[in-house]
């Protein structure tokens, strides 16, 4: 089945506009609603998951899905990085998805003090949260720490390029919010909706899959790249 909506919207798609902050609010609320309408018209009774996948995954496990599956998390996402040949042919690697993450007591203090109708774009300097973020979480030998391939951690805001739920999750009633919940959209809305309705959100921090490199993190996370080239990330 392919499904195609246009709602009309004219949103930039150049990259220092598309992820400037003063765009992220209509962006995710578009991307939520368009996640909701694909939702609505191909969900059938028959169906026990529903796996939410982007278009921009350059590699991944082939059994991907069933793995994710075996946790028999009501919502379940893997660690996303990029990779990719640089110029003088060696390969690059790094974190990509930092919507994926753990509340921390900056970011329950930073909500409590955002007029309800805003939504919180995480890795902009202008809200700084200081959240935990899965692709942090990955096996570190130093550390000692979650070494174990299907290892899980609990989040509590999830990324949108690979995600399993349980079908009968968005069946009661649990979507990705065009508006903002707990001053999130989208998939991070989504996670919220889903745990204040009591569902288990959890990630695979050192299940890896891999995101085509779009060399956008130089505008809204260029910050959080020069705080890794720090701590050798």
């Amino acid at each position: 089945m392919i499904v195609e909506k246009d709602f009309g919207d004219s949103l930039p798609q150049d990259v220092e506009k598309r992820h400037s902050l003063e765009a992220q609010g209509a962006r995710r609320k578009g991307i939520g609603r368009a996640r909701n309408y694909l939702l609505y018209a191909a969900l059938r009774p028959e169906h026990r998951w529903v796996y939410w996948r982007d278009v921009d995954i350059v590699e991944n496990p082939p059994t991907v899905v069933e793995d994710l599956m075996r946790h028999g998390r009501d919502v379940i996402v893997p660690n996303i990085w990029f990779h990719r040949i640089g110029k003088d042919g060696k390969e690059i690697e790094g974190r990509y998805d930092y919507n994926s993450w753990q509340e921390s007591w900056r970011g329950r203090r930073l909500r409590s003090r955002l007029d309800k109708d805003t939504i919180l774009a995480e890795g902009y300097k202008e809200y700084r949260t200081h959240r935990s973020y899965l692709n942090w979480m990955a096996y570190d030998n130093r550390k000692k720490r979650l070494k174990h391939l299907h290892d899980e951690v609990s989040l509590d805001g999830i990324g949108g390029v690979n995600i399993l739920v349980k079908a009968d999750v968005h069946r009661a009633g649990i979507n990705f919010p065009c508006y903002p919940f707990e001053n999130q959209a989208d998939t991070e809305g989504f996670a919220a909706m889903a745990k204040r309705a009591g569902y288990g959100v959890y990630g695979l921090p050192n299940y890896v899959v891999w995101h085509v490199d779009t060399e956008e993190k130089e505008g809204n996370l260029k910050g959080r790249k020069d705080e890794e080239k720090k701590k050798g990330g």
